[in-house]
């Protein structure tokens, strides 16, 4: 019973394990695998996480503008000598060994007048850090739903070409029974059975590639869309529009898809929001350098158990909010004049912050400029490619087909047959690889241009 106990477990164990993946087994179309991957990624929640501190920081930025208000209020018992007016008034000894209590109270108010405009000029830094965070946040979408639309690709790729395999490997066999047919009856010689038999064994190795390949796709795109990776999901193929020719070119014009680019990319809205948060920046720190005018109202009150007037005590509503409270109004003016050069530092190194800043936007711009032109260079080569392909396709498979029938009559060797059954698969693959590749180039132009968003990505 001891023995079997645990083996029991196990069994439960593994039962529960294969019944919660099971639950999983789903079938994910492109648009939902968007979804997820913006819903799960933890790079797009760290992007929010600092646009939502932006936004606090705006907010922080408007409440300056108001005066800070400060209250408190003390209590104490004190016990020993102390100093008594009224009784010296009276003539008597001011100083009494005696305990008394006593509650003060106040309220203060500060609010500045002139700080060399920081509070504007904070402001609007605050701003356009958001403005850059919020780029950021776009940017870092356009991202997750580039690689996800990419890794979907090439599952969908893995997958058209394991359906090439599967039929070249399934055309072997069949090639296989005929020509062991034709060995059994003398009209062939051995040696085209062994070959064949190597050519299926072949075919199944490249078959069982093929899916080591899709398999290493899928942990990919699910890795990308951050879910179970025990669990079981199929991914949906959708309608592939693979009718394109040259005359598409014609609606691009480079040097107009440069100009959208710079206009419309989220990163270097980003950067130029950063420039002019800097530029703020500097102008609070030169404005360190004026007079800064503050002004400050204040209210206090007290009430002590030995305060009395003309010999009579008082009580706590009378001296707390009538006979014991002060008021006071100020104003302050402090004028730096010296500090260590403290303030001309922070001034100079903001300076080179914003050269820095300056000349990063121009690196960038070079770069947005350069990843365009390669998009378009590469867009025209992939669809030369696939033009040239599909010629290629229709002329393997008629001379795959001819070859077939030559076979089939005696007046062709398996070496020319196979060689052009491997011709026509190649030619399979490579039509299938274009079109893949020209619809990743489309997406990667979307991409380098900025407007690729969730409800742009079709295939």
């Amino acid at each position: 019973m001891k023995r079997f106990l645990p083996s029991l477990l196990l069994f439960a164990l593994l039962f529960v394990t294969h019944s919660a993946v099971a639950q999983d087994s789903r079938t994910i179309t492109l648009q939902e695998a968007i979804d997820i991957a913006l819903e799960n990624n933890y790079q797009l929640k760290q992007a929010k996480n600092n646009l939502d501190l932006a936004e606090y920081r705006v907010k922080s930025e408007y409440a300056d503008f108001l005066p800070s208000v400060n209250s408190s209020i003390n209590g104490s018992r004190r016990t020993g000598q102390q100093f008594i007016s009224d009784r010296f008034s009276e003539g008597l000894d001011p100083f009494v060994d005696i305990t008394s209590k006593s509650i003060s109270g106040n309220m203060s108010a500060n609010i500045p007048v002139f700080r060399g405009f920081e509070n504007i000029n904070s402001l609007r830094a605050s701003q356009q850090s958001k403005i850059s965070e919020e780029e950021s946040f776009q940017r870092a979408k356009e991202q997750v739903i580039f690689n996800t639309a990419s890794n979907y690709l090439q599952v969908l790729l893995a997958m058209e070409l394991l359906e090439i395999r599967k039929e070249n490997l399934e055309n072997s066999r069949k090639q296989l029974e005929q020509v062991q047919a034709q060995v059994e009856v003398g009209s062939r010689p051995t040696v085209d059975l062994y070959n064949q038999e190597a050519q299926v064994a072949n075919d199944e190795l490249l078959l069982t590639q093929q899916e080591n390949t899709l398999k290493f796709n899928k942990l990919l795109l699910i890795r990308q869309l951050q879910i179970d990776p025990l669990g079981d999901y199929e991914f949906e193929i959708p309608e592939i529009e693979a009718e394109v020719s040259s005359a598409s070119m014609q609606s691009y014009s480079l040097s107009e898809l440069i100009d959208q680019a710079l206009l419309s990319r989220s990163d270097l809205k980003s950067a130029i929001a950063n420039i002019r948060t800097l530029d703020y920046q500097l102008s609070i720190a030169k404005g360190s350098l004026y007079p800064s005018v503050s002004a400050s109202f204040g209210l206090s009150s007290s009430y002590s158990d030995q305060y009395s007037v003309l010999g009579e005590s008082v009580g706590f509503s009378d001296q707390f909010f009538d006979q014991r409270i002060n008021r006071s109004l100020g104003f302050s003016v402090s004028i730096p004049l010296f500090q260590n050069w403290n303030r001309m530092t922070s001034i100079q190194s903001t300076k080179v912050q914003l050269k820095n800043a300056e000349l990063n936007l121009d690196n960038s711009r070079l770069q947005v400029i350069q990843e365009v032109t390669q998009a378009y260079n590469d867009y025209s080569s992939y669809v030369q490619q696939l033009s040239a392909s599909e010629k290629s396709l229709k002329a393997s498979e008629r001379a795959f087909e001819t070859q077939q029938e030559r076979y089939n009559v005696g007046s062709s060797t398996l070496i020319e047959l196979s060689q052009a059954q491997a011709n026509y698969v190649s030619a399979q693959s490579d039509y299938t690889q274009a079109i893949y590749n020209l619809i990743f180039q489309e997406k990667l132009l979307d991409y380098y241009l900025g407007k690729l968003s969730s409800e742009t990505v079709e295939f």
